[in-house]
């Protein structure tokens, strides 16, 4: 499924959560009634969600307009009108809430990832998510993730191979591991994904990285790793091939730590917490019969 044809699947998902037999209160307002409403943001946030918005009016108001007063991906400051949505008043009333919704929560994530993309700002390191997302939103968070200055790892199970402490216990060891990954890899025929997919192996310690490096290992993830034994990871990766692979660190990342993991040499971190904890952006949509 693509990304639009996701953005329609989640907005249907979500009114018929939120509207189901009809929206009892919206019929308080008379049926030929009309309104303009606007959306004003009450902080300052990165804006995102914009194609969920207007497909929840789409689907809930087809008869209206909206108007973008702004556009994806920009700092709405204090008090900034957003959008105008102009049609009839019930429908708008019964889209409302959705629409808000994926509008609060995308933006939300895009927020954040701003704020850990500006603190890497100068250094080579990434900030990449993971797959610690909503249940049914993970396009859609993932896509905020890169709206916010992010970057996506493994979209789910069938694009990506990591490899982690039980599979490395059950596989016998991390080379049998990463030699049955190139194995799965060239017989998942029925899999479009699976050629392109990448092979990861997550280590805890330093004699796990040397055995993963001395296997082949391109892509390695640091696991829970303090900064000493990060900076002796990163030389031990630089004594293979001149440092070929690519390090991620992953466990216990806040806003407050990132850089100082940056400024270690890696080349990825990634946060669950991205997605994971995430608060809504503060959005009011105000209404005005006309």
């Amino acid at each position: 499924m693509n990304l639009n044809q996701n953005i329609t699947e989640n907005v249907r998902t979500a009114l018929a959560e939120d509207v189901g037999a009809g929206d009892l209160t919206a019929q308080l307002v008379p049926a030929d009634a009309r309104a303009q409403a606007r959306v004003i943001s009450r902080e300052m946030a990165v804006l995102c969600g914009q194609a969920w918005f207007t497909e929840t009016f789409k689907q809930a108001a087809p008869s209206a307009t909206v108007e973008w007063h702004a556009v994806e991906g920009d700092v709405m400051q204090v008090n900034q009108t957003i959008v105008t949505i102009t049609g009839n008043a019930r429908e708008l009333l019964t889209a409302e809430r959705t629409a808000l919704n994926f509008l609060q929560l995308l933006s939300g994530t895009a927020s954040t990832v701003k704020q850990y993309a500006d603190a890497l700002k100068g250094t080579k390191t990434k900030i990449v998510d993971s797959r610690k997302t909503i249940p049914g939103l993970r396009l859609a968070q993932k896509y905020a993730v890169t709206v916010g200055g992010g970057h996506n790892h493994r979209l789910a199970l069938y694009d990506g191979i990591l490899i982690k402490e039980n599979h490395i216990a059950t596989a016998g060891g991390i080379a049998p591991a990463l030699a049955q990954a190139q194995a799965v890899k060239d017989a998942a025929t029925d899999n479009p994904f699976a050629a392109d997919a990448f092979v990861m192996v997550e280590v805890e310690t330093l004699v796990q990285l040397t055995e993963s490096l001395a296997a082949g290992a391109k892509l390695i993830l640091l696991d829970n790793m303090s900064h000493d034994m990060i900076r002796e990871a990163v030389a031990i990766n630089m004594t293979f091939n001149n440092g070929e692979a690519d390090l991620e660190v992953s466990g216990n990342v806040s806003l407050d730590n990132v850089r100082s993991y940056a400024d270690l040499g890696v080349d990825r971190i990634s946060s669950g917490s991205l997605t994971k904890h995430v608060r809504a952006v503060d959005y009011s949509m105000r209404m005005s019969r006309i």
